[in-house]
């Protein structure tokens, strides 16, 4: 029966009717700086500060709600000038180099010239607190004296008015708490919870009000002052001065890291530009991860995303299974504990449904936004079975398998008890209430899913990505059930997916397209449209063999010289500027080029590699975005950005490691402690790949391939005394 829920605020629910993030502004020109620790995450300008412009996602962020949304240094009454802005390749702090702007005085004589004071900030992110140290140095031959002002305030706004969302009313802003070193600001919001952030100064301010902290410096030549500030999310932790918070957190940041990298395998190359994506990749893979009950997980992506996603940390988790398990392992866990257990319309959930969003801002806790636990998403329960069949073969872990396995089971039940809504075979989605996704697979945009014509389709739909998820269950549900003593159960699931392949292909494969059609829709006609969903069904193995050769054409038809179109240049809705319709998405790329391997079409995925490399090239910290625009390769100039991406995305940054994998045809097979290269391909711009730290059960091994005149081959560097290595060619 349906449980009773808050129904969606009807104001709140007409602004988000598409549920897009609005493009007021570029991303893409702001270049924002973003850090994550646990359930915060914050943005920052070029200079660390928080300008706040109308449509911007910079801001301090805890559980869904922004903690700050004003922070500027000025020096003299204005902004200092940049001179270099990064993060530390290990994401453990921000740093920004800054200096004086010419002053001039009331007789327009300069009294301070350019670039001789040097103010250096470092900024570090850890468990709900933004630290950061300032030190400033004179670089002039003379004393000087100027005013620092550091301005701050909170709007405590919900993540999604903060991506456009509209509120008749909000709760209630209180008059700032002072003492003589920090300002307490407070909102008490409609669903009754005081929100707090602490903002404080080390040492005291010379003046400190409201919304300002001031002080006077007085520097001579050579000397260094230094400043400590942070700003506390959760006040209960102020418990440590500044000063000593910020070193704290800085080394506490920097040690997590170094645990991460001590458990995880490494990957060097013979590019120097690939070391340096992919020693980014890592290092915002390990930002994004978050420290659940259940293990890491990862969150979806900065800024729009970054919390619980159920299908963006399942993909994730399948990218990066052979470099960390452990990330697997969190994400199995966490989503088995807080799989649905009963029917709710409004939160799309149903018996053995696996979350696809969760949410704990003010909005969702008051049913404005329909995430607070939302389960409407038609793949994740699919891919979450497939997860821990994979799981099941890259560690032997048959403990935690187990531990979940009633929860393996009742996932394969919703896919034939609620899945297939029609008892037709296949499984379809259908939002249950007006607030839900109206469309529910990876492809989630209102005009995703449509036909020749360009007529959207209608739900209940099919698509065929999700029925190549099923099939992937079925298979990895009967290899479980066969570890776990259950004979009779993997037979009958093996012959299902056996019988599901013949009869898939019947519906679903389109000789006029020479390809899969993205979906059925409600009256099972096929939606003939050539896209890269069609390669998620190489991935699985659901393609028929002789099917592979004409599916990878058409795929590769559709690539830019930079990655694979979600959708062929010449359909109908065809826009290489859209979310979903002509966009290049790497974690998409990723698993096409998977797929493509899969069937022996190496050559074809280590062409998408080089080309998302290549892309990575014109990215700033050669970092791979959620997705970027599908406009045809031009000589000489890189990628077209999508404006509103998010960067770092989870998935996006863990495709160059899928990638690896699926060039050199790594697996693993834990039973006999073996490590296996299935007719490694190296691309174009590799002539050598090493892996360090390549783990299977207790053993390990070091091992180069190397480019020959004979193709790839392999050495074995380093491994213990029971491992195994065996490469066909």
């Amino acid at each position: 029966m349906d449980t009773a829920t808050t129904p969606p605020h009807p104001k709140a629910r007409a602004d988000l009717d598409a549920l897009d993030v609005p493009a007021e502004s570029s991303l893409e020109e702001q270049k924002p700086r973003a850090m994550k620790h646990g359930d915060t995450f914050a943005v920052f300008d070029n200079s660390g500060d928080i300008v706040g412009a109308p449509g911007s996602p910079e801001g301090l962020f805890h559980a869904d709600t922004r903690h700050l949304s004003q922070l500027r240094l000025t020096i003299n009454g204005r902004p200092p000038m940049l001179l270099r802005s990064s993060m530390r390749d290990d994401n453990s702090a921000l740093l920004c180099d800054l200096t004086n702007p010419d002053f001039h005085d009331s007789a327009g004589r300069v009294f301070l010239k350019h670039n001789r004071l040097h103010i250096r900030r470092v900024r570090v992110l850890w468990n709900g607190a933004a630290c950061e140290r300032i030190s400033l140095r004179n670089f002039d031959t003379a004393p000087m004296e100027v005013s620092i002002v550091i301005t701050f305030g909170a709007d405590f706004a919900d993540i999604f008015e903060v991506r456009g969302a509209t509120r008749p009313r909000r709760g209630e802003t209180a008059q700032p708490k002072l003492t003589p070193s920090d300002v307490s600001l407070r909102y008490t919001g409609l669903d009754h919870r005081l929100r707090e952030t602490l903002v404080r100064f080390d040492p005291i301010p010379d003046k400190l009000e409201s919304d300002r902290a001031s002080y006077s410096i007085q520097l001579a030549p050579g000397e260094t002052r230094v400043l400590f500030m942070d700003c506390l999310c959760d006040p209960v932790a102020a418990t440590t001065a500044p000063r000593r918070k910020f070193f704290h957190a800085f080394m506490s940041a920097q040690r997590a890291r170094r645990g991460n990298v001590a458990r995880a395998a490494s990957v060097r190359t013979s590019n120097d530009h690939l070391n340096e994506a992919l020693e980014r990749s890592v290092s915002d893979l390990f930002m994004l991860c978050t420290q659940t009950p259940h293990g890491l997980y990862p969150y979806a992506g900065i800024p729009w995303f970054s919390t619980i996603f159920g299908r963006d940390a399942l993909i994730t988790a399948l990218q990066t299974l052979w470099f960390d398990p452990a990330i697997a392992r969190g994400v199995l866990l966490y989503l088995a504990a807080n799989q649905a257990d009963a029917v709710d319309r409004t939160s799309d959930a149903e018996p053995g449904k696996i979350l696809h969003e969760v949410r704990r801002s003010e909005m969702a806790e008051l049913g404005e936004v329909p995430f607070r636990r939302y389960y409407g998403s038609v793949d994740s329960t699919p891919l979450f079975v497939m997860l821990a069949g994979a799981y099941l073969e890259r560690t032997g872990d048959i403990e935690t398998l187990g531990t979940i396995a009633p929860n393996i089971l009742h996932a394969l039940d919703w896919i034939d008890q609620y899945g297939d809504r029609d008892r037709d075979g296949f499984v379809e989605y259908h939002r249950q209430t007006e607030s839900g996704l109206a469309n529910q697979g990876w492809k989630d945009s209102h005009d995703s899913i449509f036909h020749q014509n360009g007529e959207l389709a209608q739900s209940p739909i099919a698509l065929v990505e999700v029925q190549a998820y099923v099939y992937g269950a079925w298979r990895s549900g009967a290899q479980i059930a066969r570890v776990l003593g259950e004979a009779e159960r993997a037979r009958v699931l093996d012959i299902r997916a056996d019988a599901f392949r013949r009869r898939f292909d019947t519906h679903f494969y389109d000789e006029s397209i020479g390809t899969y059609v993205i979906a059925l829709d409600a009256e099972k006609r096929p939606c003939r449209i050539r896209s890269s969903n069609a390669g998620h069904v190489l991935f699985t193995g659901l393609a028929l063999p002789e099917r592979a050769a004409k599916v990878g054409q058409t795929l590769m038809a559709s690539f830019t010289g930079f990655g694979v179109r979600t959708v062929a240049a010449s359909e109908q809705r065809y826009n290489p500027m859209s979310y979903h319709n002509g966009s290049i998405w790497p974690h998409d790329n990723a698993i096409v080029a998977a797929g493509l391997a899969r069937y022996g079409l190496r050559q074809e995925a280590a062409q998408i590699f080089a080309g998302l490399f290549d892309a990575s090239n014109y990215m700033e910290l050669r970092r791979l975005p959620e997705l970027f625009c599908g406009f045809p390769r031009q000589r000489g100039a890189g990628p077209v950005f999508y404006p509103v991406a998010c960067s770092p995305q989870a998935w996006a940054t863990a495709a160059p490691l899928m990638l690896i994998q699926a060039c050199v045809g790594l697996s693993f097979s834990p039973e006999d402690k073996r490590i296996n290269f299935d007719r490694p391909h190296l691309p174009s711009f590799l002539d050598e790949i090493v892996f360090k730290n390549l783990r299977v059960g207790n053993e390990s091994a070091d091992i180069a391939l190397k480019r020959s005149h004979n193709g790839v081959a392999l050495d074995v560097l380093r491994r213990t005394p029971g491992c195994k290595i065996v490469t066909t060619a």
